[in-house]
């Protein structure tokens, strides 16, 4: 499993803002990336989107998806604590899935706090690529018998007009030892940070480029707390209450019940 990004060239970073543009740490991690797990390359376009995007911008360096990296960083850091809290098995098709289930419900099932639980642990374990044109949803859970794995299952909406497709199924779930999970996230943390410190090294000796603002002792602050992000999400101890997820999923999962 390896998170694989380019940040894109510092002078060729867009600064935001079009009445005062300026640069800060997000914006500064603009790029393109990836993730590789259990053999399947996600976020990764076909080649006849790369085609079509080239009529729409300079065609990109790699067949990656085009943003942020900091993005998928935050949003990985966000779920890992509930990630590394084991799900019980009866309940992993859930976790993985749970974000297939219709959301057309009676108010009175939505009410129940058991199906908040249920809509909550799903949730908490989920990334939402929506930032993206057809991103797919990533749902991950950890378990433990009868290895020690993570898993992670994704969904894409097709998109209709043919524009945006992946190189990966529209859906599928794969898994590889948490060991490994916990690795390549490590290594992403250290190599998105290691690449970013050139950055604002070279900013804070030169300053930002002409008539563009950038708050360079808050850009040097902002990079060191955010390195102790990983630190703390590690250790962020997460107790969900599984009787009452299982509870809330015996209702979700039941055809037609509740439902508008």
């Amino acid at each position: 499993m390896r998170f694989r990004f380019e940040l894109t060239p510092l002078e060729e970073v867009h600064p935001w803002g079009s009445v005062t543009p300026n640069l800060h740490w997000f914006g500064l991690t603009d790029g393109l990336y990836c993730l590789d797990v259990g053999g399947v390359e996600l976020l990764r376009y076909t080649d006849r989107t790369m085609d079509w995007l080239t009529t729409q911008r300079d065609r990109p360096p790699l067949p990656w998806v085009d943003y942020y990296v900091v993005r998928l960083w935050e949003d990985m850091l966000a779920v890992l604590p509930y990630i590394l809290e084991p799900v019980p098995d009866d309940l992993v098709d859930y976790m993985i899935t749970g974000s297939m289930v219709p959301v057309d419900l009676d108010d009175s099932i939505l009410d129940n706090p058991a199906v908040d639980a249920a809509w909550d642990a799903s949730g908490e374990r989920r990334v939402d690529t929506s930032y993206l044109r057809f991103g797919p949803t990533l749902s991950w859970c950890r378990t433990l018998d009868p290895v020690d794995t993570v898993t992670v299952g994704w969904h894409t909406t097709a998109d209709p007009d043919g524009e945006i497709a992946f190189t990966a199924p529209l859906s599928g779930r794969v898994s590889v030892p948490t060991t490994e999970f916990i690795d390549a996230v490590t290594d992403f943390d250290r190599r998105l940070f290691e690449s970013m410190r050139v950055r604002v090294d070279r900013l804070a000796e030169t300053g930002p480029p002409d008539g563009i603002e950038l708050d360079i002792p808050h850009l040097i602050r902002e990079h060191e707390d955010r390195r102790t992000w990983l630190a703390r999400a590690l250790a962020r101890q997460v107790g969900t209450d599984w009787e009452a997820v299982r509870a809330g999923v015996a209702i979700l999962v039941q055809p037609g019940v509740g439902q508008k």
